[in-house]
This record gives C-alpha cells, sequence and structure tokens, in this order.
C-alpha cells in the first residue's frame, strides 16, 4: 500500500529545496541499527571480547559519537523516533494497545501512515529506498514500510522471539510472507546482507536509502554457523563479530560499485544490551529496557570518505531524532513543516564544523508514558518517580531526585543534587516543558499526535 500521495503538500517544501552547495550530487545513506547491542560491544567503545575490524577501520575513518541516544531503551519506541524524527511520545508509539511497551504480532496499533519519514522525504527527492531486517513498528500491511516511503522491503515485522501458534514468525518480501516459523535461522544476518549487496548494486547509478535494521543479537541467539565459536563471548560475541563481516560486505561493495566517497554510513543500535553475563553497556550504568545510560546511550560510528574528518569524536548530545533532519539536509530537502519535529540537523557536528553549543540542550529518557531523567550538557537529573510493575524488568521502590555530573561520573554513582540546587531548578523547567508538550505518567502532552490503528488486525501469515 502507498500513502504518499495525501502527503504530496507537506512535503512540497522538501521537493523544491536545492542541494546544499557543499555537495555537487546528493549522497547515498545508509543507516545500520542493531538490535539490543551494547555501549560497549564493539571494539571502537571499548569491546575486548569482540572482534570488530570492519567497525574499527570505520571509526578510524570517520567519527565516533560518543554521547549518542536512542529515544527509549526498547525496540519499538526507538525506531518510531528513528523514522519520524521525534519522541515516541510525540507519535504515540510509546506503548501499544495493551500498554505494553513494543508491538506484538496482529496488533491494530502502528506508525501512523500520516507521519512523514525520513523514507518519504528521501523517496520525494528521487532517492531509491529499501528496507531489511527488523521493522517493529506494526505488521497490518497500513503499518508496514512499503507503506511508510520505502519501494520495498524484505526482513521480520517484529523481533525474532516472537513466535506464535497463531503468528509464527514470518520472513516477509514487500507485504507477502515467503517463510515462516523462522526464529531459529541462523542464515538471517547472512539474508539480510545479501539483499543489501543487490540493492547497493541495482542503485549504484542514482541516489539511495538503505535501512538496514539487524535482527542480531537479540534473542534467541543465532549467529551464521561460519562464526560459531569464532568470539571470547560465546553466541552473543559471535553475532556481533557476523554483524562486522556483514559491515565489512556492505564497504566492499560500495567500493567494487565506485560509490564509496558517495556514501555516508550510520552504524549504532536500537538501545543497550539487555544480557547480564554476555554483551556490556561499560563503563555505563544499567542495561535495556532503563533509563540509565546504560539503556539509552549506544554506539555510533558515522563515515563519509572526504567529508567527515577521519578519526574524529565528538561528545555533543545527538539522537536517533537527528537522522530525519540530518539526511533531509544533506538531500537538499528539510524535515516538514506542518508538524513538530524534535530532531536538528547535525551535519554541523559530523563535518567537524560545530561550536561548543552543538548538540541538544536538552534530552528527555521516557521510560513508556512516564519522563523519568533529563540531560542537559554534562547534567543528567532524575526526577522523583514510582517504577511501575508494568515497565521492563522488575518493578522497583520509588526513586528520589537525583543529579549526575556525567562529564565527572559517566557510571551515575554520585548524587549531587545537594551541591548544585541551581542546576536542579534548571533542568525541572526543562522537565515541566516536556511535561506540557509530551506529557508524563498518564497525562497527555499539548504536542502529541495520534498513532494508527486498524478495525481489524491482519498479520502476515503464509499463505498455504
Amino acid at each position: 500500500m502507498n500513502h504518499l500521495a495525501p502527503l504530496l503538500l507537506a512535503l512540497a517544501g522538501v521537493a523544491v529545496q536545492t542541494a546544499p552547495s557543499e555537495a555537487a550530487t546528493n549522497p547515498n545513506f545508509i543507516v545500520v541499527f542493531c538490535d539490543d547491542l551494547g555501549y560497549g560491544d564493539i571494539g571502537p567503545f571499548g569491546s575486548t571480547k569482540h572482534a570488530t575490524p570492519v567497525l574499527d577501520r570505520m571509526a578510524r575513518e570517520g567519527i565516533k559519537l560518543t554521547d549518542f541516544y536512542s529515544t527509549c531503551s526498547v525496540c519499538t519506541p526507538s525506531r518510531s523516533s528513528l523514522m519520524t524524527g521525534c519522541y515516541p511520545r510525540r507519535v504515540n508509539m510509546h506503548v501499544d494497545e495493551r500498554n505494553l511497551c513494543v508491538l506484538f504480532p496482529a496488533a491494530r496499533k502502528g506508525l501512523n501512515p500520516s507521519e512523514i519519514t525520513v523514507a518519504e522525504i528521501l523517496k520525494s527527492r528521487g532517492y531509491a529506498t529499501m528496507a531489511i531486517g527488523k521493522w517493529h513498528l506494526g505488521d497490518h500491511p497500513d503499518f508496514l514500510p512499503t507503506s511508510q516511503g520505502f519501494d520495498s522491503y524484505f526482513g521480520i515485522p517484529y523481533s525474532n522471539d516472537m513466535n506464535r501458534k497463531n503468528v509464527p514468525l514470518p520472513l516477509l518480501r514487500n507485504e507477502t510472507v515467503i517463510a515462516s516459523g523462522i526464529q531459529k535461522d541462523s542464515t538471517i544476518t547472512r539474508q539480510y546482507t545479501d539483499e543489501a549487496v543487490k540493492f547497493i548494486r541495482a542503485n549504484k547509478s542514482r541516489p539511495f536509502f538503505l535501512y538496514l535494521p539487524h535482527t542480531a543479537v537479540h534473542l534467541p541467539l543465532v549467529p551464521g554457523k561460519a562464526f560459531l565459536g569464532k568470539s571470547k563471548d560465546g553466541r552473543y560475541g559471535d553475532w556481533v563479530q557476523e554483524i562486522d563481516w556483514s559491515m565489512g560486505e556492505l564497504f566492499k561493495t560500495l567500493k567494487e560499485c565506485g560509490i564509496d566517497k558517495q556514501t555516508l554510513v550510520l552504524f549504532t543500535s536500537d538501545n543497550g544490551s539487555a544480557r547480564g553475563k554476555q554483551g556490556s553497556n561499560l563503563p555505563l550504568r544499567g542495561r535495556k529496557g532503563r533509563t540509565d545510560e546504560g539503556g539509552m546511550r549506544v554506539p555510533c560510528v558515522v563515515r563519509w570518505p572526504g567529508r567527515i574528518p577521519a578519526g574524529t569524536s565528538s561528545g555533543a548530545v545527538t539522537s536517533t531524532i537527528d537522522l530525519l533532519p540530518t539526511l533531509a539536509h544533506l538531500a537538499g530537502g528539510r524535515p516538514p513543516g506542518d508538524r513538530k519535529i524534535d530532531g536538528k540537523n547535525i551535519w554541523p557536528i559530523l563535518a567537524g564544523k560545530a561550536g561548543p553549543e552543538a548538540g541538544h540542550d536538552a534530552f528527555y529518557y521516557y521510560q513508556m508514558d512516564q519522563l523519568q531523567a533529563v540531560r542537559s550538557g554534562p547534567w543528567k537529573m532524575f526526577v522523583k518517580m514510582k517504577v511501575k510493575k508494568r515497565n521492563w524488568g522488575k518493578p522497583e521502590p520509588a526513586q528520589p531526585l537525583k543529579l549526575f555530573n556525567l562529564a565527572r561520573d559517566i557510571h551515575e554513582d554520585k548524587n549531587v543534587a545537594d551541591e548544585h540546587p541551581g542546576v536542579v531548578k534548571r533542568l525541572m523547567g526543562l522537565v515541566e516543558q516536556a511535561r506540557a508538550d509530551l506529557g508524563d505518567s498518564g497525562r497527555p502532552g499539548k504536542g502529541q499526535r495520534k498513532a494508527g490503528w486498524v478495525a481489524k488486525a491482519l498479520p502476515r501469515l503464509l499463505k498455504k
């Protein structure tokens, strides 16, 4: 299905924009979005268990964003932000129809087709667009990638542990199930990679946007046979190393096609690692499902030869919500002007031309509908809150107000709220702004928009 027609007026401003002066032709974009990959799981961010030579080289040839955030510490909300440039609460993708944290098979809810995605913006600029991998923004045809600006789709519409009797885990091509019950398919990363290589080769003569949200390293762990036993971290590490291999295949294809210098590649994760004994979010505290840094600060490496200075790093506060405005800018477009977008164009940061004021003045940490913390500069403040039983993980006692200086205390160990009442007061002002705009704990915000809903669920099933 295609919902682009109603968006033509909203996108009209995008289509008439001229390309940025620093680029003669529109660049290609590849966004690789891993699942549950921790901050310390790859070499550029300190891993010693996982050999990631391709990502190591990517960091040497590009930029590391050390303070890059997902907008939520679980799957569905974080993906809605990457697609729309908005916090999950703004587009009402922070909970499912049963008030759970992610969408499940046969959900009636999904990303509203009236939202303008980064794929739709780029498509309006003449880009070929393809999504390969985990979608998790609804499995009804109205919510699938082909209804959200992608010319084609190949992948699993949700997490690989969501195998149900009524909806066996499906592998889709566009809207059609081509295999089912594939939760233990150890060839999935290779299949995604092969599809990506085919897409790049088929579109080497025109600008393209490839969105590659890996199934790895979400449970169940199913690395390819060629990678079993090759890491120091069991199947988890084996799968991380297969992701690194996949990145190598992408770069090799770009060079063979002669378009390496025309292509911006961004690598990151949807949230922190969920694992206790495998995977690492160090030196951060916490894990997937939490608003500690380890739940939401994720590794990010960006490479574009000749355009992004090699071997650089930035500690500016950046996020997945920044991809839409940044890629739109580089494609000669702009975000939609008829609605609020939370992200900002971070190209000056990537290009090494940003001043000390770069990045977000305020970044908000939501756990489902609850605003739990805010960051501004080096300061991160947890508000007083009750952690609800429906949150991810075990329920916890009510949390007091806490203030951390992340520049000095990256592990969030020392509460310095009593020492900095002025900082607490300023951050509370930011909290109240977010509560009014995005809402908090059952309280709606004036800036929220509706999610997509269908009267009857229509899950993806294999036709017999």
